[in-house]
């Protein structure tokens, strides 16, 4: 099922790449990062190593937040998604989205990677609240 996003809050997630990335670990200490994403068929995609503290986190708890915004004084807007996440190693599902992340970002043409070598993190949302968006 894809979750429903507004169309204001549509455009500005695909308007964007970058996001901070929020996990908690089994101790249930909170550990934020700053990403960049793509946003494919209602599901968030972002690409780590298998050594990061997000990735470890993710394996003991696979509920994360993440945060799009732009701050402009008087005038600030974003949109906070929770969901669970999916690691994606392998595959055809590996291969598409990162052909989309190849095509996308200069730093992923400049080093290059493989399927087994960094995964990406499949973010299915189930909540959101935005806001300085126009409905």
């Amino acid at each position: 099922m894809v979750f429903d996003f507004s169309f204001e809050e549509l455009n500005f997630i695909v308007n964007n790449e970058c996001c901070r990335l929020a996990t908690t670990s089994f101790r249930n200490k909170p550990h934020v990062v700053p990403v960049c994403y793509i946003f494919v068929d209602g599901c968030f995609f972002i690409s780590t190593d298998y050594n990061t503290k997000k990735l470890k986190d993710i394996t003991n708890n696979p509920f994360v937040s993440l945060v799009v915004d732009e701050y402009v004084p008087q005038n600030h807007k974003g949109i906070v998604v929770c969901g669970d996440v999916e690691i994606i190693g392998r595959g055809e599902s590996f291969t598409n989205i990162y052909t989309r992340f190849f095509n996308k970002f200069d730093w992923v043409r400049k080093d290059p990677w493989t399927e087994g070598q960094a995964p990406f993190l499949k973010i299915n949302p189930y909540s959101k609240v935005s806001w300085g968006l126009k409905n």
